[in-house]
């Protein structure tokens, strides 16, 4: 099974854990009041959702940061440096070469600058036009291998 796979499945089972424990409470304080009424899951806040989800992998692993536009063009930034070569494989310790997915990272990192165009702060639009520039050169200088 592949890393890609595992994530996946552990997303899933995560989604799966926390609808079934949502409609578990659901009905079991419908049936506590005596009435047919259910609860909204929309009453519940998100971060309760996360914050439960997360507790058992606090121990081992640090918080992720929190959601923001640099954190997913540096996430994106990153993929691609690996794909070229720039990052060892953590599994292997090797450096190696994908200029497919490579230019799969920067093709999303271009979707994302024209989507994105004009609704930007300065600091965001040069973050990613900066990282854009770098990974074109590295691309263009990296040799299949």
């Amino acid at each position: 099974m592949s890393d890609r796979d595992k994530i996946d499945d552990e997303a899933s089972n995560s989604e799966n854990d926390g609808t079934d424990q949502v409609g578990m409470e659901n009905s079991t304080n419908a049936d506590a009041e005596g009435e047919s009424q259910t609860t909204k899951s929309s009453d519940q806040e998100p971060s309760d959702v996360s914050d439960s989800t997360n507790e058992s992998s606090e121990n081992s692993m640090p918080a992720p940061p929190p959601a923001s536009f640099s954190v997913l063009v540096t996430m994106l930034f990153t993929q691609a440096m690996g794909m070229l070569g720039q990052m060892p494989d953590p599994n292997t310790g090797e450096a190696k070469v994908n200029k497919p997915f490579a230019k799969h990272y920067i093709d999303t990192l271009e979707m994302l600058e024209s989507k994105t165009k004009g609704n930007l702060d300065e600091q965001e639009a040069a973050m990613l036009n900066e990282a854009l520039h770098a990974l074109r050169m590295m691309y263009v200088d990296t040799r299949d291998t």
